[in-house]
């Protein structure tokens, strides 16, 4: 049964009670009334509804506010049961007096219906309700629990969600920071074959340059060689022409010398063999002459030397003149 059905049952409960409470007051002022009218003065017979009312007035609010109390779950303690017994009782008591005073027995009892209708539903009632209080109670617990086990699962899906989020922002962080740190890896690790690469080149390079400078070195150092050696070979070649120019001017030197003592020799011995007794031939006439020319002979002497006549030895020597410019110019180039 659930809380729906229980409302309904209460439901039923209350009304079932306020008929039976309605009509049991209803019953006992119509019972009462006479009673009360027969005792009372006839100038008082108009408050014989009063007692009644107030008793069913008692009846009701025994009922209405045990209803409340069972509702909540409470106790009154013992006045309401006074209350309730004491209300019950009067009532009986009110409805089965008339017939008790006739000693009609099938009165009295017909007159306690409604009173001990009235008592037993009375503590039914609060029983029942009571009972539903309770059992209410028990549904509002579990539903409570319900509630409070469907929020802690909810609680717990939402911690495992986020759980479940966080891990798995974690770990797409992780992977991302993991991605990062691969990529910054390669990074450094193109990053250092570049490097290295460019160190290799530059010392590559660096090599290269080394090996070129020294050929170039090794060339310069080469070519200063040769030059020194050519400079040398040149200073020998230089010298040896030197030498060989002193030798030949030298040897022209001497050959002139010797050639100019024979020259002198052969003058001195022209001129020392005196006038020709006969005619000279051209060619020994022509050294005759040029010897006397050389020695600043007279050209009559050296006519009388050579037998030959005056005007052919100053014909010879007009031409010793003419070339005696371009001798001289050999003379100096030699």
């Amino acid at each position: 049964m659930n809380g729906v059905q229980i409302r309904s049952a209460e439901r039923a409960l209350s009304v079932g009670t306020w008929l039976i409470v309605g009509g049991a007051m209803l019953y006992s002022v119509l019972t009462v009334t006479p009673l009360m009218a027969a005792h009372t003065p006839a100038a008082w017979r108009w408050t014989a509804p009063i007692l009644p009312i107030v008793v069913d007035a008692a009846v009701v609010i025994v009922v209405r506010l045990d209803s409340v109390l069972a509702r909540l779950g409470g106790h009154g303690g013992r006045w309401p049961v006074t209350l309730r017994w004491m209300t019950g009782g009067m009532t009986l008591a009110l409805n089965v007096a008339d017939s008790a005073l006739r000693k009609d027995l099938v009165g009295a009892a017909v007159h306690a219906v409604a009173p001990l209708l009235l008592i037993v539903t009375a503590e039914t009632g609060l029983a029942y309700r009571t009972a539903i209080t309770n059992a209410l109670a028990a549904i509002q617990a579990r539903e409570w629990a319900e509630r409070a086990e469907r929020e802690k699962a909810a609680v717990e899906r939402a911690e495992a969600a986020e759980r479940r989020a966080r891990e798995s922002r974690e770990f797409e962080a992780r992977m991302a920071r993991e991605q990062r740190e691969h990529e910054a890896s390669l990074a450094r690790e193109q990053s250092d074959r570049e490097e290295r690469a460019r160190r290799e080149e530059r010392e590559r390079t660096e090599a290269a340059e080394r090996v070129e400078r020294a050929e170039h070195e090794r060339s310069e150092r080469e070519r200063e060689q040769q030059r020194i050696e050519r400079e040398r070979h040149e200073r020998e070649a230089a010298a040896r022409m030197e030498t060989e120019r002193r030798a030949r001017e030298e040897r022209a030197r001497r050959e002139q010398r010797e050639q100019a003592e024979r020259a002198a020799r052969e003058r001195a011995e022209l001129l020392a063999a005196g006038p020709a007794s006969v005619k000279q031939s051209e060619e020994q006439a022509r050294k005759t002459v040029a010897a006397a020319y050389a020695a600043s002979v007279p050209v009559r002497q050296a006519a009388e030397l050579c037998g030959w006549s005056v005007g052919w030895v100053s014909t010879r020597y007009q031409e010793l003149r003419d070339h005696a410019p371009s001798r001289s110019l050999e003379g100096a180039a030699q």
